[in-house]
Order: C-alpha cells, then sequence, then structure tokens
C-alpha cells in the first residue's frame, strides 16, 4: 500500500522511547451475542447494518465474529468464486447454499450473489449448526465454528472441537480476527514486540520513501508507508500483508487516548470504511509516527493528528497469522 498524507514535518530530533510495562484489561467482553459490537469502520459502511443485525442471531454468534468469517472468506468480495466454486461473500457451495441459502431480504429470490441474502444465510448457517452441538462440552461458540469446518457430527463424536489440526487452526484463526473487528471492551493488553518494531524503523530514518519499496537491496533499502511497517514487525517475528488496509486487521484497535508505542495508525479517505485506508505509521508516542509520507519525502517523524485520521492497530502475532491470503480477484 501506498499512500501520500501531506502533513507534518521532518523533525530536527530523535525523541527518547522509553517502552515500560502497561498494565492493561482484556479487549473483548463475552464472545456470546450481542454484547459485542464492531469495532469503527472495520466492516464495510454497505454491510455494517447486515452484520451488526445478523451477528446477534443466536447467543453462539456475534457480529465481529460473524465479520472474522466473511472476510475470512472473502475479504469482502461479492464476486468471490474459490477453486472449489464456493461463491460469493459468504462462499457457499452451490449445494449448500440449496439446502441453507435464505431469503434475507425478503425480496422473493435466494441469490447466493446478494450479500443482503448471503450474510443472514451464513449466520443461519452458524446458529443452525450451533442448535445441533449445543449439548456438547466445551465453549459454544468454538464448537459452532468447528461444526462449520468439520461438520456438527465430529464435534459431537469428540464431545467438542475435534483433533484435526485444520479445524483447529480454523477454530483459532476466526477467534483472533474476531477481536479485529470487534470494539475493545477497557483497555487493550500491550504489544510485546513493539520496541524491537520501533526500533526497526528509528534505522530507516531518512531513507528516501520509494513507491512500492519493500526495503530490498535492488530498490536502495527504501519503503513506502506499508512496506516499512511490515519490515518493522517482520524484524521481530510478526509477518504483517502488504497493504495497509489488511494491516489494519492484524489485531485489536485502541483508542485514540489509548495509543502505546509501536502501535500502527492509519488515515482513510472514507472515515467509515477501513477498505478506504490510504496510509500507516507506526507510533511512538507524544502524538508522533515514524512513517514513509510519500515521493520525494524521506522516512521520518510526522504527527498523527489529520483530518484523515482513520484509528489505529495493536499488532499480535495471532491477529497477524489469521489474516486470509487473499488472491486478487478470488
Amino acid at each position: 500500500m501506498v499512500g501520500g498524507i501531506g502533513f507534518g514535518v521532518c523533525l530536527s530530533f530523535v525523541a527518547l522511547l522509553v517502552v515500560g510495562t502497561y498494565s492493561a484489561a482484556a479487549g473483548l467482553a463475552s464472545a456470546a451475542g450481542g454484547a459485542v459490537g464492531l469495532a469503527k469502520g472495520a466492516v464495510p459502511a454497505l454491510y455494517q447494518p447486515l452484520v451488526q443485525k445478523w451477528g446477534t442471531y443466536c447467543p453462539a454468534l456475534n457480529p465481529a465474529m460473524l465479520a472474522a468469517q466473511l472476510y475470512s472468506e472473502s475479504g469482502w468480495k461479492t464476486t468471490a468464486v474459490s477453486p472449489v466454486n464456493a461463491q460469493g461473500i459468504a462462499q457457499f457451495m452451490p449445494a449448500t447454499w440449496a439446502t441453507h441459502g435464505i431469503d434475507g431480504n425478503g425480496d422473493g429470490k435466494r441469490d447466493i450473489w446478494d450479500p443482503a441474502d448471503a450474510i443472514p444465510s451464513a449466520a443461519s448457517y452458524d446458529c443452525e449448526l450451533a442448535k445441533y452441538v449445543k449439548d456438547v462440552p466445551g465453549d459454544a461458540s468454538d464448537n459452532m465454528l468447528a461444526s462449520y469446518n468439520a461438520g456438527a457430527y465430529a464435534v459431537i463424536k469428540y464431545n467438542g472441537v475435534p483433533p484435526y489440526a485444520e479445524t483447529q487452526g480454523y477454530v483459532k484463526t476466526i477467534r483472533s480476527l474476531e477481536k479485529s473487528f470487534a470494539a475493545p471492551v477497557g483497555r487493550v493488553q500491550p504489544s510485546q514486540q513493539a520496541a524491537g518494531a520501533i526500533y526497526y524503523a528509528q534505522q530507516k530514518l531518512g531513507t528516501p520513501y520509494l513507491w512500492g519499496g519493500e526495503g530490498t537491496a535492488e530498490q536502495g533499502g527504501r519503503f513506502d508507508c506499508s512496506g516499512l511497517t511490515q519490515a518493522a514487525y517482520q524484524s521481530v517475528g510478526i509477518t504483517l500483508p502488504r497493504v495497509a488496509n489488511d494491516q489494519y486487521n492484524a489485531g485489536p484497535h485502541p483508542a485514540r487516548n489509548e495509543l502505546l508505542p509501536g502501535d500502527l495508525v492509519f488515515f482513510s479517505t472514507d472515515l467509515g470504511n477501513s477498505r478506504a485506508i490510504h496510509h500507516v505509521g507506526l507510533y511512538v508516542g507524544g502524538g508522533y509516527m515514524i512513517n514513509a509520507p510519500y515521493t520525494g519525502a524521506v522516512i521520518r517523524f510526522d504527527k498523527i493528528d489529520a483530518p484523515d485520521y482513520f484509528g489505529a492497530t495493536r499488532v499480535t502475532k495471532d491477529g497477524a497469522a489469521a489474516l486470509p491470503t487473499l488472491k486478487p480477484g478470488a
């Protein structure tokens, strides 16, 4: 992701960064029902009312969990088609749709390509599975997600999430992504890798910006905005997606007054839509970030206060690992 925020001046000093020990409360409320709200802009505005409404369809489901499933399946692409012919924003197989698709918008049609039908159908299918496994011990939401991946029979047979690597990985992925789509309750836990990521970025101060730059030798070690943040977190063992609007989903979202050094800070042309993010920087404290601003500038400190400030993400290893690898046009 490349971007251009045309604000800020190059500072003539490097502030001393001290990353201490922070106390923090857990980020999510109960996993069940409507107690979990959606983080600002995490779901595209066009689909947010549907996700918010249908995400409370049963106690085992919540809006953030439904959003995580949809994002994992299609990246919000209504025309997505998988190699095995799963279709639409919810990636239903045609045979599954024939049995479980519902007319969510009441227009008399069940259209697999229409989010107004597909999103309600995804929630309805989740909750149907939850009913099948309601008497199985363990977390009701985990059992529901495991049923979605492996089938309700397997969950019943094993008295919980079955010992299949794929199924256990699927449950972990959705529960991790859920934290990125949920509006946090209380303070978000601090990152353990923040100091290392900032140290890496500090070493790049003064490096000229390069559109599409990832810091390779062929590029003269130059970066664009998301190339820099990707490399900074790669240096501490966390692999982020290449573009900024996907990096936004790599962890929970602290409020503006709860930012800590190491948080990614984002800027968007549409303050209600994370998919319109055009720039990212690495917060260092005191209202400043390290960022690669635009062509002709160098990696530098800039203030984060700007009209297009969108929000922040506290990167976690599990959150980054849960992000889907979506092929263009998939």
